[in-house]
């Protein structure tokens, strides 16, 4: 049953009723504008979360907790029964409003929605682990899930998803081939890798920055967040929250040199300082040559002199070896 199949039907036994209450046209008019009301509050209702719903309804029931313990409290004194009861009235309304505002901008803390409850022994941990945009059109991931480094659940947030759908049906070129790469991407993963990933569904409507709504469902979740990109990894880092970053895997992972080690490279292209040459090693590490200008294209031996680790990677700075 699809959604206008379920307001058809509800306008209409809204008809019924009003027809049968007040026994006439009118009451149909009245049923079908009522179902009519009802369906437009529902319409505005859409971008209401579950969790904010939830916790509307926490802050609703402590304010009726509290309207009731200080209306309790007014009672003992000698208050005519008259001023008494619009008292309590006062109270409720007061409190049901001071409690749903504080659930609500208090929502992040509250865990009390079913798929958010993990019931597992205290002394086991099952991480979790959120995927962002970037790191799915890096591909890297697939390669890293067959080798089952990764450990605990993948989760892929539905905002996620939605902008690669964006991003693969941008009219640029170059965005729609990544986007399309990264929903390749995950077709692999879920298909191939054998590793458990879920799609998440909630969504935080207050913001439409995709990083922001990673941040926020990674507090939520108690979870870490995968990425390539250097600023998420900052901002996300910055609120207590654990990072994964390939590209710090991928610098971890290069061979280890020392100044004095040997090598042989194959010179590339110019320096930017004067008369230098820069080659490559295999996983792509930047070796610079001093005085190697003229011996572009060529193999040469060179000894390492020091070595430079910045945000983009390693570099070797490096000394011909006389032959």
């Amino acid at each position: 049953m699809n959604l206008l199949l379920a307001r058809i039907l509800f306008i209409l036994g809204s008809m019924a009723i009003g027809y049968q209450a007040a026994a006439g046209f009118i009451g149909l008019l009245i049923g079908a504008c009522i179902a009519l009301v009802m369906i437009f509050i529902e319409a505005g209702l859409r971008k209401v979360s579950v969790s904010g719903l939830s916790s509307a309804v926490f802050g609703l029931i402590l304010g009726l907790i509290m309207a009731k313990l200080v209306g309790d409290a007014f009672s003992l004194a000698a208050i005519d029964p008259d001023l008494l009861s619009r008292i309590r009235v006062g109270l409720t309304l007061i409190f049901c409003y001071l409690g749903m505002v504080m659930a609500l901008r208090g929502k992040d803390e509250f865990n009390i929605i079913i798929p958010y409850v993990r019931l597992r022994r205290q002394d086991q941990s099952q991480d979790v682990i959120l995927l962002d945009t970037s790191v799915i059109i890096d591909g890297r991931i697939v390669d890293i899930c067959k080798t089952r480094f990764l450990g605990g659940k993948l989760i892929i947030p539905k905002f996620v998803l939605r902008e690669l759908q964006q991003i693969a049906d941008s009219t640029d070129p170059i965005k729609r081939q990544r986007g399309r790469r990264g929903l390749e991407i995950l077709n692999i993963i879920q298909n191939e890798s054998g590793i458990d990933i879920t799609i998440h569904e909630q969504d935080f409507t207050e913001t439409s920055e995709v990083d922001a709504k990673l941040v926020l469902l990674a507090k939520l979740l108690e979870a870490k967040i995968l990425t390539v990109d250097f600023n998420l990894n900052r901002v996300a880092s910055i609120q207590g929250i654990k990072v994964l970053n390939i590209n710090e895997l991928a610098n971890a992972l290069k061979p280890v040199v020392f100044p004095g080690e040997e090598m042989h490279i194959k010179l590339i292209k110019e320096g930017k300082e004067h008369n230098q040459a820069v080659g490559y090693l295999d996983d792509g590490t930047m070796v610079v040559v001093e005085d190697a200008r003229r011996l572009i294209g060529q193999d040469v031996k060179v000894a390492v002199t020091s070595v430079l680790q910045t945000q983009a990677g390693r570099m070797i700075f490096t000394k011909l070896e006389k032959q």
